[in-house]
C-alpha cells in the first residue's frame, strides 16, 4: 500500500468523529464514582439472584423460627421480651448467625436480609419499567401529533403531577390488594401486593418523565431526519418509534437510573408505613419497621437493613449523576 494512501487512512481515522453514545462510554469509563457504583450495583443485583443459594451458606430460611443454636443453648432471653442472648451489641451474632437473629422470633437476619433485596429490587425495577413505558409513549404521542391530542394529554399529565402520589398509593394499595382477592381468587398474600405496588409505583411515576420525552419530541418532530422520513411515506407509528425513539434513549437511561432508587425508597416506605410488603416476607423496609422497637436493645438490627438501603440508593443516584453528566453535549469531550 502506498505511503500515501497509510498517511490519508491514518489521518481519517483522527478526524473520524464520534457518536455520543462512544462519547459517554469514553467518559464513564473514566468516572471512578460511577465505575464503582455500576460495580457496587451488580454485586447487588447477583446478591438477589442468588439469593437461595446464598442463604445455604448458613443454612437458615428466611422465614424459619430458631430458638436454639447448634449446641441446645437458648438464643434468645424469653425473661426479658425475647431479645438476643449475646453477640455483638446483644444481636446475637456468632459463627452460625452472621448478622444477628430478630428478636422474639429467632429468625436470621443475614438471610432475610438477602431475600428482602429480591424484593426491594423487583418492585422498584417492575414500577420503573411501568412508568418508563407509560411516560415514553405518551409523551412521544402528544409531541407528535400535537393539537388536541396534545391538550388532552398535557392535561392528563397536570392532573397526575397534581396528586399526592403517595397518599393514594397508602390508600389504594390495600384495597386493589383485597380486590384481588374477592374478583380474581387470588389470596391476599405478598406476591399480589408486590404487583400492586409495581402498577401503583409505575403509575403514579410517568407524568413527570412523558413531560420531559413531550418537550423533547416536539422539538425532533422538526429535525431534517424525520421530514425525510415523512416524504417517504413513513406513517406516524414508523417516525415514533424508529426515528424518535433512539434520539431518546439518553434522555430515558438518565431518568431510568434516576427513578429506580426513588422506587426502592418508596417500597420500603410503604412497608414500613404497613401498607406494602406483609409478614413472612422479608423487605427492607419491613425489617426497618419492625426493628425500631428493638433500636435500643439491639441496633443491629436496624443498621443492616438501613444501611443496605442507603448503600443501593446511594449507588443507583451516584451513577444516575455520572451517566447524566457523561450524555450531557455541553461537556468537555477532551
Amino acid at each position: 500500500m502506498p505511503a500515501e494512501h497509510l498517511a490519508e487512512t491514518a489521518e481519517a481515522k483522527q478526524i473520524e468523529g464520534r457518536s455520543l453514545g462512544k462519547i459517554a462510554f469514553a467518559r464513564l469509563r473514566r468516572d471512578k464514582i460511577a465505575i464503582i457504583s455500576a460495580v457496587v450495583i451488580l454485586l447487588i443485583i447477583a446478591v438477589a439472584l442468588l439469593a437461595p443459594l446464598i442463604v445455604k451458606l448458613n443454612g437458615f430460611p428466611p422465614d424459619q423460627f430458631n430458638k436454639l443454636d447448634a449446641d441446645g443453648n437458648p438464643l434468645l432471653n424469653t425473661r426479658d421480651g425475647g431479645i438476643p442472648i449475646g453477640g455483638l451489641f446483644g444481636s446475637g451474632s456468632s459463627a452460625e448467625h452472621w448478622l444477628g437473629v430478630e428478636p422474639q422470633n429467632g429468625r436470621d437476619v443475614f438471610s432475610r436480609l438477602v431475600y428482602g433485596t429480591r424484593v426491594s429490587l423487583l418492585v422498584a425495577l417492575g414500577g420503573t419499567i411501568i412508568a418508563v413505558v407509560l411516560g415514553t409513549v405518551i409523551g412521544m404521542v402528544a409531541g407528535y401529533f400535537g393539537g388536541w391530542v396534545d391538550t388532552l394529554l398535557s392535561r392528563l399529565m397536570d392532573i397526575m403531577l397534581s396528586f399526592p402520589s403517595l397518599l393514594f398509593v397508602m390508600a389504594l394499595t390495600p384495597v386493589i390488594a383485597s380486590r384481588g382477592q374477592d374478583l380474581l381468587g387470588i389470596p391476599d398474600d405478598n406476591k399480589l401486593r408486590m404487583g400492586v405496588l409495581m402498577f401503583v409505583l409505575g403509575f403514579f411515576g410517568w407524568a413527570y418523565l412523558a413531560r420531559i420525552v413531550r418537550g423533547q419530541t416536539l422539538s425532533l418532530r422538526e429535525r431534517e431526519f424525520v421530514e425525510a422520513a415523512r416524504s417517504l411515506g413513513a406513517g406516524p407509528g414508523y417516525v415514533i418509534f424508529k426515528q424518535l425513539l433512539p434520539n431518546l434513549l439518553p434522555t430515558l437511561l438518565v431518568y431510568t437510573t434516576l427513578l429506580i432508587p426513588g422506587n426502592i425508597t418508596a417500597e420500603a416506605a410503604l412497608s414500613f408505613l404497613g401498607v406494602g410488603i406483609k409478614e413472612p416476607t422479608a423487605s427492607w423496609g419491613r425489617m426497618i419497621s419492625d426493628a425500631s422497637d428493638w433500636i435500643e436493645s439491639n441496633p443491629l438490627y436496624l443498621f443492616f437493613p438501613g444501611m443496605a438501603l442507603f448503600i443501593t440508593v446511594l449507588a443507583f443516584n451516584l451513577l444516575g449523576d455520572s451517566v447524566r453528566d457523561a450524555l450531557d453535549p455541553r461537556a468537555g469531550r477532551g
